[in-house]
């Protein structure tokens, strides 16, 4: 059932809050937030309008009365504030996760099958281009899976993940790409987006709709990258350290670490860290603002750097191709940097210095998008079109209208005109655009230029 857009903002953030508060497990959160709704559909059914569902339901949820008049109280407008200013439940609910040996074996039995999955591609492809294309459908269908046993996906949504998954890697292997073509090394590159938004249906639980889940799952992703790294580098340095005992010795640890290790724990640390991500989401969130206010002030000098070096390189139409690639690297990292800003930021703080920081981290990367734009444009009126031109066209273009519309909702929220919770629903809204424009050059593109 579809509830009405002021109910699902009220619900948005009584979940927020409840996150904020640190005071239940974001599986907890999650169960707890089906009750709610379940509570709320049920009132609507006898007749309640949807506020006084709302108040009905919030009150209903005694385990979290504590939370909740925390809540009211700082929201004293908020007419459902007496409803809820109720003494605490004496007992709280127990705690119906699965035992952590039982999801410990499910998260090493999925990064086992992931490794193993790009091990068997290795030899299949022999490291060829069929490995680059399959890549991300040999590790991401176990990530899914895993937050499928997590979440108990209906079947519904079960069975769409694997039709999809399914769809995609029929194109990936069916479609007669031309050896080293354009038109596959774009398939290969945008492959990971779809692939991902198919995670990210996974993790949402289904709820893609969801405007809270979905930005759910942009922390998620900014997290996983941080855990991610920390994996690798950690993993980095006791290989090194192995192979140079072993290599002291005179055994050469080579053959071992290309042929097994490094196929099984690369793709199998992923698994591992969406699951310290689940496990540990408090010390990230903690970690995230950190990160964010360091790397926004230096990301925007690294803007203007590159302003200044284009702006005295020349004409733009002489611009390297390669150095267009890279230019568009650096905004999606940027846009990335700033969806993840966005998501670890308290969405009912007042504005602040570090919300005009953003403002003009976005307004630069307009400026970098813009001659981006120019230069792209120069080549193709000197050079004609071709598959990868288009394809960097057209992210430009979605870029440029994702950052237009983030600037003028910011200006609106610094001025007071607009609550942050209009900028966030504009980010999470945009997502799927994305993964859009991913579907049309996977499945479009080579037919339109013949799989060159």
């Amino acid at each position: 059932m579809d509830l009405d857009a002021d109910l699902e903002a009220q619900i948005d953030s009584w979940r927020g809050y409840v996150q904020r508060r640190q005071a239940i497990a974001t599986a907890d959160v999650e169960e707890l937030e089906d009750h709610l709704r379940e509570q709320i559909e049920d009132l609507l059914a006898t007749g309640l309008d949807h506020d006084e569902a709302f108040l009905v339901a919030i009150k209903r949820l005694g385990n979290l009365d504590a939370v909740s008049r925390e809540f009211a109280r700082e929201h004293s407008d908020r007419l459902w504030k007496q409803l809820v200013l109720l003494p605490a439940a004496a007992d709280a609910a127990g705690d119906s996760r699965a035992p952590a040996w039982r999801e410990l074996a499910v998260v090493v039995g999925f990064a086992l099958g992931a490794g193993l999955a790009v091990k068997a591609g290795l030899t299949w492809s022999d490291g060829g281009t069929g490995l680059v294309r399959n890549l991300g459908l040999l590790v991401f269908p176990f990530l899914a899976a895993y937050f499928g046993w997590k979440r108990r996906l209906t079947v519904p949504v079960a069975a769409t993940l694997v039709v999809s998954f399914a769809a995609l890697a029929v194109l990936l292997n069916v479609y007669p790409f031309a050896a080293g073509g354009s038109t596959e090394l774009l398939a290969a590159l945008h492959a990971p987006v779809l692939l991902w938004m198919l995670v990210g249906l996974a993790y949402v639980g289904g709820r893609w709709r969801s405007d809270a889940r979905r930005m759910d799952f942009v922390r998620f992703t900014g997290e996983l990258a941080i855990y991610y790294t920390l994996l690798a580098l950690g993993g980095a340095v006791l290989i090194g350290l192995t192979v140079a005992v072993l290599s002291a010795v005179r055994v050469d640890p080579g053959p071992v670490l290309t042929g097994w290790i490094l196929p099984l724990t690369v793709p199998g640390a992923l698994v591992v860290a969406a699951w310290l991500v689940e496990a540990k989401q408090n010390v990230v969130e903690n970690i995230a603002p950190v990160l964010t206010r360091v790397f926004t002030p230096l990301t925007i000098i690294m803007l203007l750097a590159v302003l200044a070096v284009l702006g005295t390189a020349g004409g733009l139409g002489t611009v390297d191709r390669y150095l267009l690639i890279l230019m568009n690297a650096i905004l999606v990292l940027v846009l990335s940097l700033l969806l993840y800003s966005i998501s670890a930021r308290d969405s009912l703080a007042r504005p602040g210095v570090f919300d005009v920081l953003q403002l003009v981290l976005v307004i630069v990367a307009l400026a970098v998008d813009a001659v981006m734009l120019t230069a792209m444009l120069t080549r193709i009126t000197e050079f004609g079109f071709s598959p990868n031109k288009i394809a960097a066209l057209g992210l430009n273009l979605l870029l440029m209208v994702h950052l237009v519309r983030a600037a003028w909702l910011t200006i609106g929220f610094l001025r007071g005109r607009r609550a942050f919770a209009a900028l966030e629903h504009w980010q999470t809204r945009y997502l799927p655009i994305y993964g859009l424009w991913a579907l049309i050059v996977v499945a479009v593109f080579p037919l339109v230029f013949g799989f060159a």
